[in-house]
């Protein structure tokens, strides 16, 4: 059996306003993950929740390291949890 986890990251530095979360919403999916992604009022984050196996979550955190380009990552905080299965996709909040 996988071993399932949560993960909620938060991506610092340059990342709005350069397709960041649609970056996100892909690879999220090609992973097979769930939860979402969102622009936070700060202007220089973006926070990701995700939900699936660890990892596959771990490849997403690869991923969200380097961003699409024009984006210029400073550092990822990641916080794992348990997995809560809450989400039945991956989508990008407004």
């Amino acid at each position: 059996m996988p071993d399932l986890a949560s993960v909620r990251a938060i991506v610092y530095g340059y990342v709005q306003g350069v397709l960041f979360r649609d970056f996100t919403l892909r690879r999220a999916r090609e992973l097979g993950l769930a939860g979402y992604v969102r622009n936070l009022p700060s202007g220089t984050a973006v926070e990701v929740q995700a939900e699936g196996e660890r990892e596959k979550l771990e490849k997403l955190i690869e991923q969200l390291r380097v961003g699409p380009p024009g984006a210029e990552v400073e550092k990822v905080e990641a916080s794992w949890s348990e997995y809560s299965g809450s989400y039945t996709s991956f989508s990008i909040r407004y």
